[in-house]
C-alpha cells in the first residue's frame, strides 16, 4: 500500500456558531485513506457522516486541526484552490444525482472536463456513459431517465477525469435495492480498474460490508 494516503484528517474539527455558542458537528475526527481503499462510512443520521464528506471534498472548511487531500491542505487553501481540486482530482456523487436538467446524458457526464477545458470532453463522456451501460442514452435528459440511470450518469461524471479520490454520499439511497445493488457494483468497478480511493456515506450494512473497511462516526467521533 502507498505510503501517501489519498486523505488525511488529524484532529478534525467542525463547528457551526449559534446564539448560545458553538454547535460541534464533527469533534477531534482522524483517519487516513489510501489509493485504492474502499471506505464504508456508517452512522445514525446527524452524527457527521455528511459533514465529514463536505470537508473532505472541500466543500466545507474544518474549524480546526489539519485536513490533506490529495497532498492539498484544505484548511489553508482558498476557495478557487479548492474549487480547482475537486474539478481535476475529485469525483463526487450524490444521493439526489444533482444532474443538470437542461443537459443531455453526455453533456451532464461532460461537465467536469468542460469547465476544466479539457479538449474531447464529449467523446470522453460518451465512452464513460458506455462504460457504465448508458452508450445508448447518450441524447436523453435527466427527466427521460429512471432512478438508477440518471445515478449511473452522476457516477460516470465522477469518474470521467480519472480523479484520485471519489467521494459517495449515500449513492444508493434513493434507489429500490436491486438497482441500487447495481448501481454499486458499478461503482465497486470502476474504482477497481482506476486505482482511485473511495470513501462512501451510507445506511446499507450490505454495501458497508463490502468495502474495504468501515468507519463508524457517532456524535461527530469515530467510535474504536
Amino acid at each position: 500500500m502507498s505510503s501517501n494516503p489519498v486523505i488525511t484528517l488529524e484532529d478534525v474539527e467542525l463547528s457551526y456558531p449559534a446564539p448560545e455558542g458553538d454547535i460541534p458537528v464533527l469533534r477531534g475526527v482522524n483517519m487516513a485513506i489510501h489509493p485504492g481503499e474502499i471506505v464504508a462510512v456508517t452512522g445514525p443520521s446527524g452524527s457527521g457522516k455528511s459533514s465529514l464528506i463536505a470537508i473532505i471534498g472541500g466543500l466545507e472548511r474544518a474549524t480546526g486541526g489539519m485536513v490533506s487531500v490529495l497532498g492539498h491542505d484544505l484548511v489553508r487553501a482558498s476557495e478557487a484552490e479548492r474549487t480547482a481540486l475537486r474539478r481535476r482530482d475529485i469525483g463526487i456523487v450524490f444521493q439526489s444525482y444533482h444532474l443538470v436538467s437542461a443537459m443531455t446524458a453526455q453533456q451532464n457526464a461532460a461537465l467536469p472536463l468542460m469547465l476544466a477545458g479539457r479538449e474531447q470532453s464529449e467523446k470522453t463522456a460518451q465512452q464513460m456513459l458506455e462504460r457504465v451501460g448508458l452508450g445508448h442514452r447518450l441524447t436523453h435528459r435527466p427527466a427521460a431517465l429512471s432512478g438508477g440511470e440518471q445515478q449511473r450518469v452522476a457516477i460516470a461524471r465522477a469518474f470521467v477525469a480519472q480523479p484520485g479520490l471519489v467521494l459517495a454520499d449515500e449513492p444508493t439511497g434513493n434507489l429500490d435495492q436491486d438497482t441500487g445493488t447495481e448501481v454499486a457494483e458499478t461503482m465497486f468497478a470502476l474504482v477497481r480498474e482506476t486505482g482511485a480511493a473511495m470513501l462512501m456515506v451510507t445506511h446499507d450494512r450490505a454495501m458497508a460490508a463490502r468495502c474495504d473497511r468501515i468507519i463508524a462516526i457517532d456524535a461527530g467521533l469515530i467510535a474504536a
